[in-house]
């Protein structure tokens, strides 16, 4: 679901967010149905109610407008997932529920990542999911093993140091799930959960074994 947070904003400003809160939800609803390489601007326009040179106000393509509408989804997915860090909680509770979220989320806008994230997919809104997903695993472990709060800007801005176990963990996780959407979704969110969260924790610890001093 595509949120906006416009009561305290300027007329201006909420009415920009409005906007643009209509065609990330025209988008979504498209790609529930073709492919994001068969989506146009004109067909977003017209769906949304908006002319193209609106559409134009405010975003350069459909890819552009794609990683803004899944911005808010990436964020909900990334907050669901489970710090793979030393301190972890027990796999069997904490974790798979939280890493069940995360596949059920998936799984509730399948279509949608599975054209964003596919063979015929964007590569812009690839790379965005996977620095994303990079930023949130090493914000969560840094969490865990130092129990200060990093800034909050920090995993929205992607704005981090080189995280070698962050980076392999997020790869390995977003490899997974895209396999998981293009084969149908055959397992279910929970079989997912209970079969992905050991092999995340056995990653990390690997990587991090090998880290410098």
């Amino acid at each position: 679901m595509v949120t906006t947070r416009d009561s305290n904003a300027p007329t201006g400003d909420r009415r920009v967010r409005r906007t643009q809160a209509a065609l990330q939800r025209t988008l979504i609803q498209l790609v529930e149905d073709r492919d994001l390489s068969q989506i146009s601007v004109a067909d977003v326009a017209e769906r949304a109610g908006v002319s193209r040179s609106t559409f134009y106000d405010h975003y350069r393509d459909v890819h552009e407008l794609a990683e803004a509408a899944c911005t808010a989804m990436i964020d909900d997915l990334i907050e669901s997932l489970p710090s793979p860090g030393p301190d972890s909680a027990d796999p069997t509770q904490d974790a798979t529920q939280s890493l069940r979220a995360f596949f059920a989320n998936l799984a509730e806008h399948a279509g949608l990542y599975r054209s964003l994230l596919g063979p015929q997919g964007s590569a812009r809104v690839i790379d965005h999911v996977r620095r994303r997903t990079t930023a949130a695993i090493h914000v969560a472990v840094r969490r865990a093993e130092t129990g200060d709060e990093p800034p909050a800007q920090t995993a929205a801005s992607m704005d981090i140091p080189h995280d070698v176990p962050a980076a392999f963990t997020a790869g390995a996780l977003i490899g997974v799930a895209v396999d998981w959407l293009q084969r149908g979704c055959l397992r279910t969110p929970a079989e997912m959960a209970a079969l992905t969260w050991p092999l995340l924790t056995a990653l990390y610890h690997v990587d991090t074994d090998m880290r410098p001093g």
